[in-house]
């Protein structure tokens, strides 16, 4: 009796573990950068090179800060939410033209419309790293004080953008 109460006893806890495991959502990955200040940066401009800009030029600012490439296909997906909040100027949107070739991405926002405020070129990664990018695209809310306060994983979609951007950008802008 002992020799199959042991399997049955261990069977009943990977199932349980499998039960747990499935109920979880994929899309959501902790973050160890929430509520955490933001890595600074300073980058060229994606459409003007010769002119720099630094995340420390955001301090008193709520903002989105939308990891992004010309190769990406949910890029092309959540584009048009962003080009329709662009439009509604409740946050300013800035780019980070991910690991792509700075031509591939200026040609992209042309013919696709440009929602942010300006991108820069990460064409190394060395940013999506210190952001703890997994794969664009990503979009972080960034505070006044220069703190992630929400990390989207994946395209920016109409929902994600009514039940949880948007409130927390005016939670944020009241502050």
């Amino acid at each position: 009796m002992m020799r199959f109460l042991w399997p049955f006893v261990i069977f009943v806890m990977l199932a349980g573990f499998l039960y747990v495991g499935l109920g979880l959502n994929p899309h959501e990955v902790p973050s160890p950068l929430i509520n955490k200040p933001a890595p600074a940066f300073t980058l060229p401009q994606l459409h003007e090179s010769a002119k720099q800009f630094s995340s420390q030029d955001m301090k008193g600012k709520v903002w989105l800060l939308n990891m992004w490439a010309s190769w990406c296909v949910s890029c092309r997906e959540e584009h048009p939410v962003l080009m329709a909040l662009a439009s509604q100027n409740i946050v300013p949107i800035y780019g980070v033209d991910y690991k792509d070739k700075r031509e591939d991405g200026e040609e992209w926002l042309r013919h696709g419309g440009d929602p942010y405020v300006l991108s820069v070129s990460d064409t190394d990664g060395r940013i999506g790293i210190d952001y703890g990018v997994y794969g664009v695209p990503e979009t972080y809310v960034i505070d006044k004080q220069g703190i992630i306060r929400y990390k989207q994983i994946g395209a920016v979609t109409h929902e994600s953008l009514q039940k949880t951007i948007l409130p927390l950008v005016a939670e944020l802008q009241a502050k």
